[in-house]
């Protein structure tokens, strides 16, 4: 059971901890190989969310969204995206991956944290 309640904080936070730390990203993944328990695993996350992300670290996770829509995507929705990713305008971003989301229907993106804001 805890293990399941793991699982499931992971993969709602994971696209969160990437935008803040790709480094707490790589540790959280391999805590979760060796099943870390639960309080360690939401230690890292929250550790990893007091951070201030850098723009290297919000542009990796968008473009990790973004892998889930690229070839689904209209050209206008493609050219949106490379928009929003040249000028950095991460709010703005992460709104346009959520409607993409709802509209593709992709599940993962929705539960996951980063997209609830």
């Amino acid at each position: 059971m805890d293990q399941k309640k793991t699982e499931i904080l992971w993969r709602e936070e994971k696209y969160n901890v990437m935008f803040y730390s790709q480094n707490h990203y790589n540790a959280i993944r391999q805590a979760m190989r060796i099943k870390a328990s639960y309080e360690e695993i939401s230690a890292l996350i929250e550790q990893a969310l007091s951070l201030t992300p850098t723009e290297g670290s919000m542009r990796n996770a968008c473009q990790h969204m973004w892998g889930y829509f690229k070839k689904s995507a209209t050209a206008k929705e493609k050219i949106k995206y490379e928009q929003l990713i040249q000028t950095a305008n991460f709010s703005e971003l992460l709104s346009f991956l959520r409607v993409l989301a709802e509209k593709y229907e992709v599940t993962y993106l929705l539960e996951s944290r980063i997209l609830k804001r």
